[in-house]
């Protein structure tokens, strides 16, 4: 795989797939099963290496260990991946209205 980014770049970026399957399962305390029952369920969607193995970012991680909370929990998986996308797209939403708050506040404060 190569790039154009620096090694720094690439290792604090949220997105970019640095784990292999095997150890995003210890990371998150799971089994790879669970982290492929994600991706059927179509919460997380692993990157592929050349050789096809699949690959995680920091990112994914986050999100997979928040369904396995729920699922520990006793929230059915497909349940628990609804709830989490439904997290994520409110925390989304929250952090483009506080952009748009901030950007409106600006502009009333430069019109006076």
């Amino acid at each position: 795989m190569t790039t154009d980014s620096p090694l720094s770049d690439r290792l604090d970026d949220d997105d970019y797939p640095a784990y292999t399957m095997g150890r995003a399962a210890e990371m998150i305390g799971t089994t790879p099963g669970f982290l492929r029952a994600l991706g059927e369920a179509r919460l997380i969607t692993p990157l592929r290496s050349e050789g096809g193995h699949r690959r995680y970012s920091r990112y994914q991680l986050r999100i997979a260990a928040r369904a396995r909370e729920l699922v520990d929990r006793g929230t059915p998986i497909e349940a628990a991946c609804r709830i989490v996308i439904l997290e994520d797209q409110l925390e989304e939403a929250q952090r483009i209205n506080a952009e748009y708050r901030r950007a409106a506040k600006e502009a009333a404060g430069s019109s006076n």
